[in-house]
């Protein structure tokens, strides 16, 4: 029996920039785990139906979504179940983890961070609570890793504003404020993080090595739970038991 192939499922922006650094991802993981396909549940195909109708062999689905809403507990469910594909099994999604708050705290050293400057948490948001709460952990772990306060904010849906949130610390008296950006991929997005007002903003996850190094870890594991026998979710409904 061959290896499940890997499908890196992420949400898709018109920004090419962004699309290149889903397929730098694929490309970067494909030497630990095979060839890797890619697809997108939003703005571009291919869809992950449309992935899985060409794919035989079982498959990983692995959400590449930084916090788990509706596109992860219903669009992902829904393409593959569309797909008519009977061996699939899906990850958790790549965060919240502690792998990726040390990927945070790595690019704010770089922005000029150190212990002590304050931390404003930016995430793209979401009208899913599922969603949301997942940021806080999220926030949570990088305040563990940088032993730091950390504020959460929002870019796109949800308040406090990353903007507003920055003003206020400058108001309160803080010193230096930076922003942790916990997007994925450059766009606009990230870009109105960097006019924040802030004394930096780091770049986004990206390709950075921990984020290629869980993307590993999620696809084995699927692989693992395949192998043992492990009762496959429903098509496409995430397993939520830890890794």
């Amino acid at each position: 029996m061959t290896d499940p192939r890997l499908l890196l499922v992420a949400h898709g922006t018109r920004n090419p920039a962004g699309v290149e650094v889903i397929a730098a991802l694929a490309d970067a993981v494909a030497p630990f785990v095979g060839p890797v396909r890619v697809a997108f549940v939003d703005v571009l195909g291919p869809t992950p139906s449309e992935v899985l109708r060409d794919l035989d062999d079982p498959v990983v689905v692995v959400p590449a979504f930084l916090a788990s809403g509706y596109h992860v507990h219903s669009d992902v469910p829904r393409e593959i179940s569309e797909s008519g594909h009977g061996d699939v099994h899906v990850t958790r999604a790549l965060g919240p983890d502690t792998g990726l708050a040390h990927v945070l705290r790595a690019r704010l050293v770089d922005v000029g961070w150190q212990p002590g400057d304050r931390v404003v948490f930016a995430a793209a948001g979401s009208s899913d609570v599922r969603a949301l709460d997942d940021v806080h952990t999220a926030a949570a772990q990088l305040a563990d890793v940088t032993s730091s306060e950390v504020t959460v904010a929002y870019v796109a849906t949800g308040e406090p504003r990353a903007a507003d949130v920055v003003a206020s610390l400058r108001e309160s008296g803080e010193g230096k404020v930076f922003v942790a950006s916990y997007l994925l991929a450059p766009g606009l997005f990230h870009t109105r993080l960097l006019a924040v007002g802030a004394d930096g903003v780091t770049d986004p996850l990206g390709i950075a090595d921990g984020v290629v190094d869980l993307i590993v870890q999620r696809y084995r594991a699927g692989v693992d739970a395949i192998s043992a026998g492990a009762t496959r979710s429903r098509p496409g409904r995430p397993d939520s038991t830890p890794e």
